[in-house]
């Protein structure tokens, strides 16, 4: 009897973590295709969300673009030298570019981009929403006549996304860049060839999912947050229990996007 008694305890616990774990994602998934529908309606860029949504832009994307940058200059520098070196001792300096254009732009930079959005922009603007939904200002505009979700979510999701698209093709130019001088210093000779490696590297196929990753990346890393922020505190104890709830989600996704990158990359 107190084998069966526990046995139902133990498949009931099952069954209500996993209609938890299914409510959460259908949760994220209704916001997502509810801010998507907000995004391609033209009436809900009146003046003033246009102001807000352009200052959440500017916010999460100017004061960290130039840090970033350089960061990101000062990396590639690194690893192409270590890179060009390796290849030079072991005889394969003739894939050392190669190998430098598909690790930094293909792996590291997009993956790069999104995490450092996230510490610094998104996962921020989810700790703020969910202060001004445990203040009930979300509540109060909600009276007001005013979509919370159009005037506080939209914006800081846009601005996330932005942010991590334009960090990834920014640092990407400038990785190729700083390969290239690296590599040849300031002459035009190796131009013809450098190019012909990049158009090998970036197949169709390969730019595609180039693509695809970087925007999966920043709606990952700017849904997630704000899901987290609306209907978190609802299903935990803790504002901190929320947190982490939607950070392990958020990284989760991410190293999924990630191990699917490199599947149909190299497989």
């Amino acid at each position: 009897m107190t084998f069966m008694s526990s046995q139902g305890g133990w498949l009931y616990r099952i069954n209500r973590s996993t209609l938890h774990w299914l409510r959460e994602w259908w949760r994220l998934a209704h916001l997502g295709a509810v801010l998507l529908l907000m995004t391609l309606s033209p009436s809900n860029y009146e003046r003033k969300n246009r102001l807000v949504l352009a200052r959440h832009l500017y916010d999460n994307t100017a004061p960290i673009l130039g840090g970033f940058t350089v960061l990101c200059a000062l990396i590639s520098l690194v690893l192409t030298r270590i890179v060009s070196a390796t290849a030079l001792s072991y005889g394969l300096s003739q894939y050392a570019l190669q190998v430098i254009v598909r690790v930094l732009v293909l792996e590291l930079i997009p993956l790069t981009a999104a995490l450092f959005v996230a510490l610094r922009c998104t996962i921020p603007d989810g700790a703020e929403l969910a202060e001004l939904r445990a203040r009930g200002d979300l509540e109060r505009l909600r009276q007001q006549g005013i979509d919370p979700v159009h005037r506080e979510v939209l914006p800081r999701v846009l601005a996330g996304i932005f942010s991590t698209a334009m960090l990834a093709v920014l640092s990407c130019v400038v990785a190729l860049v700083v390969a290239y001088l690296a590599e040849y210093g300031f002459r035009l000779a190796g131009v013809a060839g450098y190019s012909r490696l990049f158009g090998q590297v970036f197949d169709p196929a390969v730019t595609l999912i180039f693509v695809l990753k970087t925007l999966f990346f920043s709606l990952a890393v700017s849904l997630i947050p704000m899901a987290s922020a609306l209907y978190g505190m609802a299903e935990s104890n803790t504002r901190t229990s929320a947190e982490m709830r939607g950070l392990v989600r958020m990284f989760a996704v991410i190293l999924l996007i990630e191990v699917l990158s490199l599947v149909g990359n190299y497989y």
